[in-house]
């Protein structure tokens, strides 16, 4: 009965407009002093220390000013320009090129929101210009840039990496083949529908020579290089995610200083306050939602759900479309940070007790959190595309994204059902 209160009153907090890092450690700490009486005041500091000391969150704030200082360059704009020039030839070219430039900031930024406002603020009004649909254009660009979320660097698995104790350098191996997959199913089912309606993409696209091409990779070259040392520092074993992060934050210092010389006093200081902001806004989350998870646990709450379920004699697959589900639903009304620290500790040993491997999880969990930053109320990149690009209202940008939700459930149930595709390549680096 207890668990239930606690949750009650989680769901109350949030309803009526607390903070969701305060929702959570109030909520942590009224079910442990509920569970211990006044240990619940020595218990909960020590919960949310021991959650925040942890190595691989140094990554964190660094990945996040490496996309701040990044975003603040025309990167976005420059990878735009590229992947049209090289895939002009394909119908419907300036919607399948937001998508591989949205792939390509993704590897530099690792936040999807940065993706979204760099790559839309181009993208959108140069499609409505040359007469693609509004609702093609806009969800083209609202559902690429979640892809920042799984493409490596990303924020979702060093929060994740920390919470479950998996190896973050595994998980940033394991999100590229589901990266790839998932932005080649978005430009191919751009293209298809481009075949099927003609009239939502016009016929006549511009053309390139080879020497305009390759001439477009000169301005992206940098980028390429930053993302191929920060990568390969921690894929070859010479530097911990947390190393690689600090060279990609120097590197993107000098990128933005040096090469496109944009970086002033006053914009770098925003961009250090804004890095700070976003920074301790996750770590708050994090550390008061590890307070409800180990009242969560103190209470035998996964246990008692792993239990439960495995001795329903439900197949794994029901079992696991339902907690795919589940992750889809509470994504619509809760950030992605608060999703995974809460979610993790309660349904882990029920994955692990059926057998499957939590790289593989944390993986299908990151593919969950794609779809739930494009599905309302709370999918944040709507709100940045509708930033952006003033001209699309809210609704007409959440309609657009349906179809792409759409194909993202086909590629999340793909790497659900097929866990190996995803952990292929995290094996062969071992």
């Amino acid at each position: 009965m207890e668990p239930l209160l606690v949750l009650a009153l989680l769901i109350v907090l949030i309803a009526v407009g607390l903070p969701i890092f305060l929702s959570l450690g109030l909520a942590g700490l009224a079910g442990l002093y509920m569970a211990r009486g006044s240990m619940a005041f020595f218990f909960a500091p020590s919960s949310l220390f021991g959650q925040l000391n942890a190595f691989e969150l140094i990554a964190l704030p660094l990945f996040i000013l490496m996309g701040n200082l990044l975003g603040a360059t025309p990167v976005g704009n420059n990878l735009f320009q590229a992947a049209v020039r090289w895939l002009h030839w394909l119908r419907g070219s300036l919607a399948i090129s937001s998508v591989g430039a949205s792939a390509v900031f993704g590897a530099v930024s690792g936040v999807s929101l940065a993706g979204v406002a760099a790559v839309g603020s181009i993208a959108v009004p140069q499609m409505l210009e040359r007469g693609y649909s509004r609702s093609l254009a806009a969800g083209a660009v609202v559902s690429a840039g979640a892809l920042a979320m799984l493409i490596p660097p990303s924020v979702p698995f060093i929060i994740y990496g920390a919470v479950a104790s998996v190896s973050v350098a595994d998980l940033f191996i394991g999100g590229i083949v589901p990266g790839v997959v998932l932005a080649l199913a978005l430009s191919l089912y751009i293209f298809i529908r481009v075949s099927l309606k003609p009239e939502e993409a016009p016929s006549v696209e511009q053309r390139f020579s080879w020497r305009e091409r390759f001439a477009s990779l000169a301005h992206i070259w940098h980028a390429a290089l930053l993302v191929l040392v920060v990568l390969g520092s921690i894929y070859s074993g010479l530097a911990t995610p947390s190393e690689a992060a600090g060279i990609g934050a120097f590197g993107a210092f000098v990128i933005a200083a040096l090469i496109f010389r944009c970086l002033t006093l006053a914009s770098f200081g925003r961009i250090l306050a804004s890095t700070a902001r976003v920074s301790g806004a996750i770590l708050l989350i994090i550390g008061c939602a590890k307070i409800f998870g180990d009242y969560l646990n103190m209470v035998r709450v996964p246990q008692l759900l792993t239990e439960s379920l495995t001795a329903s004699g439900l197949p794994d697959w029901a079992i696991l479309l339902a907690v795919m589900l589940l992750l889809i639903l509470l994504g619509m009304i809760v950030d992605a940070v608060s999703l995974i620290v809460v979610t993790t500790p309660v349904l882990l040993p029920l994955i692990q007790a059926m057998g499957y491997d939590p790289l593989w999880f944390g993986i299908v969990m990151v593919l969950n959190l794609e779809i739930a930053v494009i599905t309302p109320p709370v999918g944040l990149n709507l709100y940045a595309l509708r930033g952006v690009c003033p001209e699309l209202s809210v609704e007409e940008i959440i309609k657009s994204a349906l179809p792409f939700v759409a194909v993202q459930f086909l590629v999340l149930m793909l790497f659900v059902f097929f866990p190996s595709i995803s952990l292929w390549l995290p094996s062969l680096m071992h």
